[in-house]
């Protein structure tokens, strides 16, 4: 996040074709505005209708389950700073059976995972990723040994998937939406 307004700010009111794309898609917050991501990006239609298959993909068609695959995205969100992503997405892990003491511990501050140890894997996956871009064989092994090879694949692409959304996120300045705290 920056310390001054947005570099790019959200548009309250998108262009007709995609505003069409937002509401059909239930992108918008509880203020009935597009939430701050998808205002901003309704800057470049194109991009944001190309972009939105993958992100699609990573978010619901994914074969990971979901708590696994918010604790990925929580880390990574963590590990690249983004206060954007980590506060949406701690909102949404809690609908994905974590509870707030498992989603504060994604950022590393508490020394014993507090939920199942298989989970430690997925954190340290994710920090592999973002130190090395390339998760090391001790730990894709023990991945491998609950994960099918789609699965594994899905590992590295939702942490690829929420680098790419935080460095635009903290590039573009985009604020957390009203009401979501910024808990990073």
């Amino acid at each position: 996040m920056t310390d001054s307004a947005p570099r790019i700010p959200p548009l309250a009111n998108p262009p007709d074709e995609v505003a069409s794309f937002i509401d059909k898609a239930g992108l918008k917050g509880p203020n009935g505005r597009p939430i701050n991501i998808f205002g901003t990006l309704a800057h470049h239609p194109d991009l944001l209708r190309r972009w939105m298959v993958f992100a699609g993909h990573v978010m619901a068609k994914n074969s990971l389950p979901d708590r696994d695959r918010e604790i990925l995205i929580l880390r990574t969100g963590v590990r690249c700073g983004s206060h954007y992503e980590f506060a949406q997405h701690a909102e949404i892990a809690l609908e994905c059976n974590m509870d707030s003491v498992e989603v504060l511990a994604t950022r590393g501050e508490i020394a014993d995972w507090p939920g199942p140890a298989f989970e430690k894997v997925l954190l340290t996956a994710a920090d592999e990723l973002h130190d090395r871009h390339r998760i090391g064989d001790d730990t894709w092994a023990a991945l491998a040994e609950r994960y099918d090879v789609r699965q594994l694949m899905d590992v590295v692409f939702t942490c690829g998937q929420y680098t790419l959304v935080s460095m635009f996120l903290n590039t573009a300045g985009v604020e957390i939406d009203e009401g979501i705290p910024d808990l990073l």
